[in-house]
Parts: structure tokens; sequence; C-alpha cells
């Protein structure tokens, strides 16, 4: 899938991270969420590309980009890490400066990004989150119940890994196929590919990895941010589902504010899946947001 954007390979720190790149116009990078890769941008990505040069990036551990060993510490596989990442891609295609539309997993590595590194981050669009540190603080029942892999995915090793590595596909349609939208939401390609990287050597340990560096270093830098009083100051977009677990058990735009200081957002009429249940309706408020602050470029 997306074969119209080019493909590419950029190093950092011994991790190979895939990209795509295609359109033209003011730089926007994408990235995604779990357990998928790029192609879940799918049906958003083609008609950005009109208006911005896309970027897509699986995150190390997802898709097509390299699986580092774990570390005690979870730093490896921490949001400021990935955000690292993230920044040595957009540099390596050229740009130091850039617009962010992320969802799920990729979320949080944006909203690192974002507090991390201000000065690349011009705006930015999160898609059905609500802050990590927040979301653990403030589970319920009801999100332990939906989120039940968010609690499995962090148990010591080699458990989780195991169980999944029995069963990769099925882990992936488990997961995606419980929400609001079903399986049915997804094209047919896009899921194979899913289940694709789910099987390749590795997924396992990264995912669980990325989980528990959520659940640990993650707080660590979220709580430090907070006691330092350092808020996000670049536009921030929010959207969530208005089927999904996060509208039902979180005041999204509230917990946003406590944590940025030019938020906006509300939700769609979809479940958790944005870009793949409700395409149509992102690229409108993508194409809006991102275009209402404007920016000379080269």
């Amino acid at each position: 899938m997306l074969n119209q954007f080019t493909s590419h390979a950029v190093l950092r720190d011994g991790v190979r991270l895939h990209t795509r790149v295609g359109g033209e116009g003011p730089p926007m990078l994408l990235l995604h969420g779990h357990p998928q890769s790029m192609a879940m941008w799918h049906r958003v990505a083609p008609a950005l590309a009109r208006h911005f040069t896309v970027v897509l990036m699986d995150l190390r551990g997802y898709g097509d980009s390299a699986r580092p060993a774990p570390d005690a510490a979870h730093h490896v596989h921490s949001k400021r890490e990935m955000a690292l990442d993230a920044v040595a891609v957009m540099a390596a295609h050229g740009f130091e400066r850039f617009s962010v539309l992320a969802h799920d997993r990729g979320a949080r590595v944006a909203h690192r990004l974002a507090a991390d590194h201000p000065q690349v981050v011009r705006q930015l669009m999160l898609l059905d989150i609500a802050p990590t540190l927040a979301m653990y603080e403030q589970t319920s029942e009801a999100f332990a119940r939906a989120y039940w892999h968010w609690f499995f995915l962090i148990q010591p090793p080699p458990l989780p890994e195991a169980l999944i590595e029995s069963d990769p596909a099925r882990y992936v349609r488990s997961v995606m196929g419980s929400r609001h939208a079903g399986l049915a939401a997804f094209d047919p390609v896009a899921l194979a590919e899913y289940e694709r990287c789910a099987s390749l050597p590795g997924t396992a340990a990264s995912v669980c990895e990325d989980y528990r560096a959520s659940a640990s270093i993650d707080l660590e830098h979220d709580r430090a941010d907070i006691a330092a009083g350092r808020r996000l100051m670049q536009p921030l977009r929010v959207l969530w589902g208005e089927h999904g677990t996060v509208a039902r058990c979180f005041d999204v735009l509230a917990l946003w504010r406590e944590r940025a200081a030019n938020v906006s957002g509300h939700s769609l009429p979809c479940g958790h899946y944005i870009a793949e249940e409700a395409p149509g309706q992102l690229i409108d408020e993508a194409l809006s947001f991102f275009s209402s602050h404007p920016e000379e470029h080269p």
C-alpha cells in the first residue's frame, strides 16, 4: 500500500527507520498507532499529499522499521527516543520544522516530540488519546476492561511476548476487532499488512517494550514536565471517536488543556481508528487545521 510514496530508510544510532515520502508543499509527518504501521494512513495520505509533502514513518518496533533490543530501563523504547527518531527522519528528508498528524501510540510520540523539540513542531493534531499520565492515573474499571492490552503488555517478559508470538495475527485481530467498528472497518490489504508486520521477528518484544516504557520511563518524563510547568505551546487539535473508550472514560479536552496552552478539538462519529473509519472527515479536519497557521516554505 502507499506505493505512490517513495520508500526510504533512515539510520539513527544503528536503528533503521522505514519511511515513505510524497506530495509537495509544507512538510507533514504522519505517525501511526498500535498494532499497525504506516499503512493505516492509506485512505488519508494521498489526499493530504496534494497539499503537503507527506512523510510517513514506521515507529521503531513496528512496520518495516528495526526492532532494537530491549534494555532494563525501557529507555530504548521510550517516547523520547522515538521522538528523536522523528527528528532524524525529518532532517534526513530536508525538513527542520514541520507539522505532525498522529494516532494512538504515534500521538504519544508526537506529544513528547512537541514537548522536547518545540522548535521543530509547527502544530500537531492528535487522534483519540488523552495524555498518557492522566490515562494511567485515572484508570477506571471500564477503561481497564476496554484497554486490557495496556496492562497485559507491561507484564514482565517472557509471558506477553510468548502469547503474542504464538499467533500474531490473532493478537492483531483481537485488539483491533474488539473496538467499535470491528474488523469491517479495515481494508483487507491493510489488515494483512498489520498481520505481516506483527509476525516479523522481534515485534512482540518491541511492542511490549513500547508499553512498558509508557508505564515507567515515559511517566517520569511527563511528571518532570508538569513539575517544571512545561506545556505545549504549539497549536494543538485533538480529535476523538465519539464511540471510543477514550471518549467514554476521559474528558479529552480538559485533560489536554492541562498540558497545552492552545488546544481545540471535538469528537467525530466513529470509534478509535479515525483514519480508517472516518477518513473523509479527518482529511477535511486536517486541511482546515494545518492550513490555518500558514508558514513560508522554500
